[in-house]
């Protein structure tokens, strides 16, 4: 997963499977008269509309190929789509189904706007649970003044809440996902890593558990692109490809550092007034030592956009959700051997234990890993 991007155009919004398992089976029409009791049906209703349009614009790539008034850049962007679709099915044992093999433009920027909100004094992200899916932890929105409407209605609640615009998102291989105008101009990287990313939770997908969702999704990601520059990118590209992994892991430390710190903070014996003068402090000497980190390597720059945004509670959470299980899953690809079809039935198998009991043989794994890295250097 390269985070320089997730961190100011954040890309999921899973909770579409639920619509899928009920849309491909022909359910949903008998399914309204139940959900109308119940205070989702608008927002069940807004998701359904939103994919169905997604859908009608969508057209087979090799349809826009064929279009002579098709744009030379976009012929050649989907050109490197159908290839790197290709690179995942056949060298990282990906679905190989019809999911990016279709193109819509939506004519906007972003797909969906996910909702993450936080208590004040609490790093736990708020869950919402949905049918079919289970319960995560954001509530995404076809429309971005629907996602600021619900957001304010959790700020007045108290929550630190955090919007962000969302460039793709997976129907976990209950439709075809689409190629989509809001990352078609991402670099050739970039494109890759989204590509391995979402095709990744067609292969595993855990009820009420985002974390372990998006870390595997992050670790597949990882491998992906690594195998891609390996095989086609020049030494130049693969150098990229190295100080960005190591960018990355830089920031996600720090960040963590000061993660602990609050939750330290939070968990204290202190007065609520004491927190939050303790959690404004805490931010002020993250955005501190951020200004003198870059001083030292100008390139971290990147993450400006981040520190720009209003921190809090709920956009320092979301960090988690990408990257807290990631050493463990890489710790058991390389168990195995970074075989992938071997990787993808360990985790399946890890995938069916308990929360506990899985949780914990992550933590073993990540302590493996931490090894590893420990004894190479």
């Amino acid at each position: 997963m390269l985070l320089e991007d997730y961190f100011f155009a954040m890309r999921k919004n899973l909770m579409l499977k639920s619509f899928g398992c009920y849309l491909k089976s022909g359910l949903l029409l008998s399914q309204l008269a139940w959900m109308s009791a119940c205070s989702n049906l608008p927002y069940y209703a807004q998701a359904v509309n939103g994919h169905w349009e997604l859908m009608r614009r969508s057209q087979s790539i090799d349809t826009v190929l064929a279009d002579p008034a098709t744009d030379p850049k976009l012929r050649q962007a989907l050109g490197k789509v159908t290839e790197i679709r290709n690179f995942a099915s056949q060298e990282l044992k990906l679905p190989d189904n019809s999911s990016y093999t279709q193109y819509a433009d939506l004519q906007r920027p972003y797909v969906v706007w996910n909702v993450f909100a936080a208590p004040e004094l609490s790093l736990k992200l708020k869950e919402w649970c949905f049918l079919q899916v289970g319960c995560v932890k954001y509530r995404g929105f076809f429309s971005q003044t629907d996602a600021e409407r619900y957001a304010e209605e959790l700020r007045q609640q108290g929550f630190d809440v955090h919007v962000g615009g969302i460039s793709a998102y997976s129907t976990l291989g209950w439709f075809s996902d689409p190629v989509l105008n809001t990352f078609i101009d991402y670099s050739e990287m970039n494109l890759a890593r989204l590509i391995f990313h979402e095709l990744a939770h067609q292969v595993v997908y855990v009820q009420d558990d985002t974390t372990f969702n998006e870390s595997f999704a992050a670790a597949v990601e990882h491998e992906g692109v690594q195998r891609w520059f390996e095989r086609r990118g020049t030494t130049l590209e693969q150098a990229t490809l190295r100080n960005r992994q190591e960018r990355e892991s830089a920031f996600t430390t720090l960040v963590f550092k000061y993660r602990k710190e609050l939750q330290m903070l939070f968990q204290s014996e202190m007065g609520e007034l004491e927190k939050r003068a303790g959690k404004q402090r805490i931010f002020e000497a993250l955005r501190e030592e951020y200004q003198h980190l870059k001083k030292d390597k100008p390139d971290f720059a990147v993450y400006d956009a981040w520190f720009a945004q209003p921190l809090n509670n709920a956009v320092l959470a979301t960090v988690s959700i990408y990257t807290q299980l990631l050493p463990a899953f890489q710790a058991i690809l390389r168990q195995h051997d970074h075989d992938m079809e071997k990787f993808f039935i360990a985790v399946n198998e890890l995938s069916q234990l308990d929360k506990a009991e899985r949780g914990l043989r992550l933590q073993q794994a990540a302590e493996a890993q931490k090894q590893w890295m420990s004894a190479e250097r």
